[in-house]
């Protein structure tokens, strides 16, 4: 028998078998259903499967019955395959009810023929092949656009991730419309323990992006890329802040800022402010990974940098007129001096010089400024304005690192000051 003859005869049994679709479109959800895979399907899934199989399997006798009008019935697989990714269905199982519509259809066509004309079982063998290739050309067009559509709508799932972390970063979190938005989209309840973290982008990681942490224990990280700088909400679980600053240890090579713990996504743009707070208090050679709260003074410095000036030029303008060098030598000691504990022993031995040296310059700044490290009051203004000098002007320690990696208030760049918003509660 000829090839077209063997097509001959499936056309027949086909034929026969039109009037039969729905209660093959039964037997096949009945097969579908009847696997693991049946159970705990989509919703959507469940209500459109009858209309789905009745659909494909009259695709499938289209286009045997007329081969040359075309291939709706990839058409179809190809508009499925976009459906049920949609739905959520896996792939596999998209895959699994092509296998079945085909086991379905040649058993129902076998039958056919074995009724009413048994002499052609031969034909039907040498017509499998081409059935079964059918069925693989099919479910080829499923799969490749079910992935199409998995990914694009992969993207737009993660676009609109960005959007809303972007959104509760900037302190838009008193919209109660976006933490309902961003307790749907990110899985994260309204009130817990967050964190955020900046990392400078002039430093970045010590590798790819890819090896930022995202999931540490109880910690869950998501990361956003500004224009110089690195963020990421961290919501904290039960860690500490210590768990945090482990947790970016290893990953960072350049300096990082930690806020205080928000208890709410509301709280967020508050904490980001403060993690771009703490970060701007690193300077020289890095990596520092800055705790904000471990970072008080210098922050409160960098976070009025008008006054901060005032205070350097009122508290050490008595340096002024000092020779350039020996005025950084002086600041140095002072810094130094503080670093230590008020040991002058202990400073003399980092500096490379006698305990006296130490004091004498520790006596001609107060000399210089009429401020006395032994009183309280005077002690403060000295320390707030070495940490203006350093953080905003050119002191002893500026030098290569010292260069803030985010704008100072005022110098363009993303806002650094604490977002508009009312209300909220103190971090701790």
């Amino acid at each position: 028998m000829t090839a077209d003859a063997d097509g001959a005869v499936l056309r027949k049994a086909v034929l026969r078998l039109e009037d039969r679709l729905p209660e093959l479109a039964d037997r096949l959800v009945a097969e579908i259903l009847s696997g693991e895979d049946g159970r705990d399907r989509p919703e959507a899934v469940i209500g459109d499967m009858w209309e789905v199989c009745h659909t494909g399997l009259a695709h499938g006798f289209e286009a045997i019955l007329q081969p040359g009008g075309g291939r709706a019935d990839l058409d179809w697989a190809r508009r499925l395959g976009e459906r049920r990714a949609r739905q959520g269905e896996p792939l596999e199982h998209v895959l699994r009810g092509y296998r079945l519509a085909g086991r379905v259809f040649w058993e129902a066509v076998v039958e056919a023929v074995g009724r009413h004309d048994p002499e052609h079982i031969p034909a039907l063998v040498r017509q499998a092949t081409r059935t079964w290739d059918t069925i693989d050309q099919q479910s080829d067009a499923a799969a490749d656009a079910y992935h199409r559509t998995e990914f694009a709508l992969a993207r737009r799932s993660e676009e609109r991730i960005h959007a809303i972390v972007d959104a509760l970063l900037d302190g838009q979190g008193a919209d109660g419309g976006l933490l309902g938005t961003a307790t749907t989209v990110l899985g994260l309840p309204v009130n817990g323990r967050y964190a955020v973290a900046m990392v400078c982008a002039d430093g970045g990681f010590t590798a790819d992006v890819d090896l930022r942490p995202r999931d540490v224990g109880d910690m869950r990280f998501l990361w956003r890329m500004r224009a110089n700088a690195q963020v990421a909400l961290v919501a904290l679980g039960t860690a500490d802040l210590d768990d945090l600053v482990g947790a970016l240890g290893p990953c960072t090579r350049g300096h990082a800022g930690v806020s205080p713990v928000a208890e709410s996504l509301a709280d967020l743009g508050t904490a980001r402010w403060l993690a771009e707070l703490a970060l701007r208090t690193c300077h020289g050679p890095g990596p520092q990974i800055a705790r904000l709260d471990q970072r008080l003074p210098d922050a409160l410095v960098l976070s009025q940098p008008r006054l901060a000036g005032r205070l350097g030029e009122v508290a050490l303008g008595g340096l002024a007129n000092v020779e350039p060098a020996y005025r950084e030598v002086l600041l140095s000691t002072l810094h130094t001096w503080l670093d230590c504990g008020g040991s002058a022993a202990r400073a003399a031995e980092r500096l490379f010089c006698h305990r006296n040296t130490v004091l004498n310059r520790l006596r001609k700044i107060e000399q210089l400024t009429r401020r006395r490290l032994a009183r309280p009051g005077d002690l403060v203004e000295l320390v707030l304005a070495l940490s203006a000098v350093r953080l905003h002007g050119g002191g002893a320690d500026a030098g290569p690192g010292t260069r803030p990696c985010v704008p100072a208030a005022g110098s363009g760049g993303h806002r650094t000051g604490p977002p508009a918003r009312g209300g909220g509660r103190p971090l701790r």
